[in-house]
C-alpha cells in the first residue's frame, strides 16, 4: 500500500505539479456541492449530511448505525445523533436486528422514501448541472477518475 508522502512511479507526476491542487480543486467543488445541495433540502427540514444517510438506507436498508456511519462519512457520535435526529421526524426507524437481538438496525421509513422520491429529480438535475460542460464520454471519465482516486486513498 503506497502511503500518502510516498509518489508512486507513473506519468501524473508532472501533471499534478502542472495545475491548481487537485486537493483543492475537490475540496472546493465538495463545498460548493454541499452549499447547493443544503440550499435544495432546506425546505424539507434535512442537512445534505441526513440526506446522504437516507441514501445510504435506501441502497442498504437495516444496516447497523456503525455501518451507516462509515457509509455517510461521519463519526459514529454524530451518526447516533443524526439517527435520534431522523427517527424523531419519522424517516427512519430502528428495530432489533434479527441476527443479534441486543443490536439495533436503522430502517428507512415510508416517510423517508417520500423525502428521497421527492428529491431525487432536484438532486439529478444539480448533477446534471455540475457537469453541463461535458459530454457524455468527459462524465464516465470523470465518475471513474473519482472511483479511482478514491481506491488510491482507501
Amino acid at each position: 500500500m503506497t502511503r500518502a508522502h510516498e509518489w508512486p512511479a507513473g506519468d501524473a507526476e508532472a501533471a499534478v505539479e502542472a495545475g491548481p491542487s487537485l486537493l483543492y480543486l475537490l475540496k472546493r467543488t465538495e463545498l460548493v456541492v454541499r452549499a447547493r445541495l443544503e440550499e435544495l433540502l432546506k425546505p424539507a427540514g434535512v442537512t445534505a449530511l441526513q440526506y446522504t444517510a437516507l441514501t445510504v438506507l435506501e441502497r442498504h436498508d437495516g444496516i447497523s448505525a456503525a455501518q451507516l456511519a462509515r457509509d455517510s462519512f461521519v463519526t459514529a457520535q454524530s451518526m447516533a445523533d443524526m439517527v435520534r435526529a431522523l427517527e424523531s421526524r419519522g424517516l427512519v426507524r430502528r428495530e432489533p436486528n434479527p441476527g443479534n437481538r441486543r443490536e439495533k438496525v436503522i430502517l428507512l421509513a415510508d416517510a423517508g422514501r417520500r423525502l428521497l422520491a421527492d428529491h431525487a429529480e432536484p438532486a439529478r438535475l444539480l448533477e446534471r448541472r455540475m457537469v453541463a460542460d461535458l459530454g457524455a464520454a468527459d462524465v464516465e471519465r470523470f465518475r471513474e477518475a473519482l472511483k479511482s482516486a478514491h481506491r488510491a486513498l482507501s
